[in-house]
């Protein structure tokens, strides 16, 4: 059929809507026409009548109609641009008489006139972006190809500028038709979001971004072609049946196919460029009072989600016991995909509140004191609603988020009122109890891995009344392993409230009942690197020149004893290896199983750096009496040289480096720890002996020994006997 011919078909096609008609086709038809008509009128004639066809717009399909026009306009200006660019290079096949060349042998600028001319008044303006960007895009993918377009490189730029003003001037006329999250603003979203790679940072700076980031909040979040304000989990517990004694979700209900029909939503499925966008947005809003009302509605969107998650049956269930409480398909088929929905939601939301503080950083408005303290507690109250899906991945899983979350945290503690009422706002509603609902339990994370960041801000009634009694009731919780990782927090938090300076009293009234805690979850639910680490946290609090060690001194020397004599008689079987010694396992030098009487010696050990000179003159021997005890060779090799470590490496000060060279060279440390298991004594002068019942006297050379140099902590000069690093 001639053109003119189908053309003109083609234009009835378009004046009414049927249901009978073939959408797919007539857009196929309508490329095809784009790529041959050679009169420019009828080129514009065609794209005019696209933009305001009944057919295509009386009942459009969400942003899927601007979506196939999109692809429409991409298709024919990549066909013209192949054609063009052929023939540059003399590889355009010849034209067959009679037959009318790619483009209508138009040129290039002339055909991309004829069609940008039918984008006119008689079409709203959110529908000329669907050709301008249609065609920008079209260019930009050859250039990503490698394509040499260097020739058309004029023209892509007036592409741009044309885009950038058909946006500023479609998004008024949106505002003011009230279509900002209706078929207008979800269009301008929907082109700005696959083609604003193509445009320049020139071309960027001059969008209307405070018209803008109102509409990309609105389309993504609140809209039904994105997140629908989170009602999408309304009706989902219709759903979720009883059978046996799992829960099951089948993938023929109404409410999965709703998730799969989110899920396949252009923008929904394109989430994380757009996320981008809305970011970028925000870095380049002239106006701060649209970011503060943006985050009310993102605190409102995530406070929505967990409010409809808690109605589900699925809320109900520890993570760790899924898979004995959901059926086969709920479990590999139907929850997988709607965790993936909500964790684009999770990531979207952390975009864009890292795109808030990289502006606030270097806005002097958003960081004033009325707005900064505001816009960090509700980063850090949406964070926490959205906490139920973070927990599954781990808060440090991904970087943003721990930007986000650490940088929020950072600016709170710089107002120490505001902390004090964010952390009320968020603590357990019933303290000193554990809650039954799964859902509480992980709130109850969060606020105890908030909180633990806080403990030098608040006061130290605070911390008591609310950190410490929102932490004991999990203290003794570490049996349970499915709150192993709430237990670790309480145990952080208890740490950090007793190293606080200004919670001396606090500390000295419930050291006791920690301390007991930490002895009674050891070594069965906690980790050796976790007690070494709480024990060397708890002396540095005790030890001078800490406040509590002025009102109680003796407490040093009595936590010591407590693990000195454990140790005497602890368990030598060696323990289950913990995270670290996992992830080292397959590493050149594997570190050894270690017993808990092995544990208990590395952790007096690692004291030894705070302890006051007397102590440190008492424990030193005492350290290599129970480091000569370990029966395994390899353990106590290990052992003994996390000793010479603490004793060379730097970890002490001036003043106990000297009481630690004076008891290694002249008091018998050297022959205690390096040679103490073959016979050597401590004696009366402090002289360590070499063979059983020997005397010597003070600076008496002792008898030889091991061969000199087989350690490496000593070797041979000159005939004498040097250390190392001593």
């Amino acid at each position: 059929m001639p053109a003119d011919r189908l053309l003109s078909t083609l234009l009835r096609t378009l004046q009414t809507y049927t249901d009978q008609q073939d959408t797919p086709r007539i857009l196929s038809t309508t490329a095809s026409l784009l790529t041959t008509l050679s009169n420019p009128h009828n080129l514009s004639l065609l794209t005019s009548h696209l933009l305001t066809a009944p057919a295509l717009w009386d009942r459009p399909d969400g942003v899927r109609t601007p979506l196939r026009l999109l692809s429409v306009f991409h298709s024919a200006v990549t066909t013209i641009l192949n054609h063009h660019n052929d023939v540059r290079h003399g590889k355009a096949p010849e034209i067959p008489p009679g037959h009318t060349p790619i483009g209508g042998g138009l040129s290039l600028d002339d055909w991309v006139r004829a069609v940008v001319a039918g984008a006119d008044e008689r079409s709203q303006r959110w529908k000329h972006l669907v050709v301008l960007g249609g065609l920008l895009i079209g260019t930009g993918n050859l250039e990503e190809q490698g394509m040499d377009l260097y020739w058309a490189l004029g023209m892509r730029k007036r592409l741009e500028g044309a885009l950038v003003r058909a946006t500023n001037l479609a998004l008024p006329e949106v505002r003011q038709r009230g279509e900002t999250d209706g078929i207008g603003g979800q269009t301008i979203c929907l082109i700005l979001n696959h083609s604003f790679g193509c445009i320049s940072d020139m071309e960027r700076s001059n969008v209307d971004y405070d018209l803008l980031l109102p509409v990309l909040i609105g389309t993504a979040y609140f809209s039904t072609e994105g997140f629908q304000s989170a009602y999408f989990l309304g009706g989902l517990d219709l759903d979720v049946k009883a059978v046996g004694k799992k829960l099951e979700w089948t993938a023929r209900s109404s409410s999965f196919r709703q998730v799969e029909a989110i899920m396949a939503r252009p923008l929904v499925s394109s989430m994380g460029p757009l996320s981008r966008l809305m970011a970028h947005s925000v870095e380049n809003v002239r106006d701060p009072w649209l970011i503060q009302t943006m985050m009310d509605d993102l605190a409102s969107f995530s406070r929505a989600l967990t409010t409809q998650w808690r109605q589900i049956k699925f809320s109900e269930i520890d993570p760790a016991e899924e898979s004995n409480m959901l059926g086969e398909e709920a479990m590999n088929k139907t929850l997988p995909l709607l965790w993936k929905l909500l964790k684009a939601a999770l990531f979207a939301t952390t975009i864009i509140l890292r795109g808030v503080f990289t502006r606030m950083l270097g806005d002097s408005q958003l960081a004033a004191d009325a707005v900064a303290p505001v816009l960090a507690t509700q980063a850090l109250h949406t964070l926490r609603h959205l906490y139920f899906i973070t927990s599954r991945l781990g808060p440090a899983s991904f970087s943003q988020h721990t930007f986000v979350y650490l940088t929020a945290i950072d600016i709170l503690s710089g107002y120490p009122s505001h902390a004090d009422k964010f952390l009320k706002s968020i603590a357990p509603q019933q303290l000193g109890h554990i809650p039954r609902h799964p859902l509480d339990r992980i709130l109850d994370l969060y606020f105890l891995n908030t909180a633990e960041h806080f403990t030098l801000v608040l006061s130290p009634s605070t911390n008591e009344s609310l950190l410490v009694v929102s932490a004991v009731p999990y203290l003794a919780a570490g049996g349970n392993h499915s709150m192993l990782p709430i237990f670790e927090a309480a145990h952080s938090v208890m740490l950090s409230v007793l190293s606080t300076p200004q919670s001396a009293d606090v500390t000295a009234k419930h050291l006791p009942f920690y301390i007991d805690a930490l002895f009674s979850v050891f070594p069965h639910n906690l980790s050796p690197r976790q007690f070494r680490l709480a024990f060397k946290t708890l002396m540095r609090v005790t030890a001078p020149p800490s406040p509590l060690s002025a009102s109680h001194p003796d407490l040093p020397a009595t936590l010591l004893e407590l693990v000195f004599h454990r140790a005497l008689s602890a368990p030598t079987a060696p323990l289950p290896p913990d995270e670290t010694a996992l992830a080292l396992q397959g590493s050149d030098a594997p570190p050894p199983p270690l017993s808990e009487q092995a544990v208990l010696a590395l952790t007096l050990i690692d004291t030894l750096p705070f302890l006051p000179v007397p102590l440190l003159e008492e424990w030193m021997p005492l350290c290599a009496e129970l480091l000569n005890a370990i029966e395994e060779d390899v353990v106590r090799e290990a052992v003994k040289e996390r000793f010479w470590e603490v004793l060379v490496d730097g970890e002490m000060d001036a003043e106990r480096s000297g009481v630690a060279v004076a008891w290694w060279g002249t008091r018998g440390g050297r022959e205690e720890v390096l040679w103490g298991r073959e016979g050597g004594r401590r004696g009366k002068s402090g002289v360590q002996g070499q063979g059983e019942g020997e005397v010597l006297m003070s600076g008496g050379l002792p008898a030889p020994g091991p061969e000199v140099g087989s350690t490496p902590s000593e070797k041979v000069v000159d005939g004498v006997v040097r250390e190392s690093k001593l």
